[in-house]
């Protein structure tokens, strides 16, 4: 029994609580409109002042279908003494889920930044650097921003060199990056989306741009660009091998072409063979002439193979969605950051009329202790 009372004491106790906080909200009941209704304005304005958006997109299917390139070129290599090694096959294709790695890279966003997009503010092509560093207007909360919350890390940044970073390029060669590179980098790291669905299969790229056909242009470039990447890496070792076929032949043309006119010049000079000794010297100048020509003829095959190879390499996506560029914008949502600001507006003042509350019995609570 002494235990129910005490369950019963504490559930009316909870209930006084929660009724003394309902009453404590609706006293201040105007304090908590006047709040609200200034988030409200406050949401208002940053909606009616935050500038379109667009975004263009397309959907790809990468070919991961891998096929050996090239032929078996083990009996060439015994007759020619020629060790092929790792180089007899070549049809590994870069895995999907690789393709945002190839997104975020340095290298690839540098490409991107050099991208010609047609804009309103310019009658010709500009790029997507020059774009966002000399023609484009930041918001105005933005601006704000930048000077009263951000402005210790802008000070930071003054005493800083402006080349900043220095990274490694694709063709191995050192680059430095100036701040304004790198934030651009990381401005395009929020416009571009890049998804990979392995269940159906298809990669979706999408870019958001302050206008349509800037984001067409930009999303058709970072495409091509993919898939640029993409088959440098697949034909990375069917081209590694018909380089080193163009270097064998070329050797063996050049070594049957010695051995044709050596064999020619002694049947000029030996027409009327009689001896044993020149006899045999004409067999040993045709076998020579026979071994060159077969291993000319055999690499001839295999160059022109890995020749069609390498092109057969090319055609990397089928493209399901190509590029168009949007007719609607994609944001703002003003209605949500309206009810964003407006939800926000009623925890922070309800919040504040709650711990107001407290403080007295806080306070008690100090001096006793």
């Amino acid at each position: 029994m002494t235990q129910e009372k005490e369950f019963l004491q504490h559930n009316i106790e909870d209930e006084i609580n929660l009724v003394a906080i309902v009453k404590e909200f609706w006293f201040y009941r105007k304090f908590v409109i006047k709040v609200v209704f200034i988030f409200v304005l406050v949401g208002l304005l940053y909606g009616l002042q935050s500038k379109n958006y667009f975004m263009a997109s397309t959907t790809i299917v990468p070919v991961t279908e891998g096929k050996s390139v090239g032929g078996n070129l083990g009996g060439l290599a015994s007759l020619a003494g020629i060790n092929l090694g790792g180089l007899g096959s070549a049809g590994g294709e870069i895995s999907p889920q690789l393709y945002p790695e190839i997104t975020a890279s340095v290298p690839f966003r540098l490409e991107l930044l050099n991208t010609k997009i047609k804009v309103a503010e310019s009658d010709s092509l500009v790029s997507y650097q020059y774009y966002f560093e000399e023609l484009y207007s930041p918001e105005l909360l933005g601006t704000l921003k930048k000077y009263t919350i951000g402005l210790p890390g802008l000070i930071i940044g003054s005493f800083r060199n402006s080349e900043e970073e220095i990274i490694v390029k694709k063709d191995n060669s050192l680059v430095k990056l100036s701040k304004e590179q790198y934030k651009l980098i990381e401005q395009l790291g929020e416009q571009l989306t890049l998804n990979v669905n392995d269940k159906e299969g298809f990669v979706s790229l999408s870019i958001t741009m302050p206008e349509p056909e800037a984001a067409a242009q930009m999303t058709l470039r970072a495409q091509e660009l993919l898939q640029e990447y993409a088959l440098q890496f697949k034909t990375q070792k069917s081209k590694e091998q018909l380089a080193y076929l163009e270097e064998r032949f070329q050797e063996k043309e050049k070594e049957f072409e010695e051995k044709k006119l050596k064999l020619a010049l002694f049947q000029d000079r030996n027409n009327n063979i009689n001896s044993a000794v020149a006899r045999t010297k004409l067999l040993q100048l045709q076998s020579e002439y026979d071994l060159a020509f077969t291993v000319y003829s055999e690499l001839a095959k295999q160059l022109e193979t890995q020749r069609l190879q390498v092109k057969k390499d090319t055609p990397i996506f089928t493209i399901l969605k190509p590029v168009t560029i949007p007719n609607e914008k994609a944001g703002p949502k003003r209605s949500l950051i309206l009810i964003g600001f407006t939800f926000l507006g009623l925890i922070l003042s309800l919040g504040y009329i709650y711990i107001k509350s407290l403080l007295p019995d806080l306070k008690k609570e100090w001096e006793k202790a």
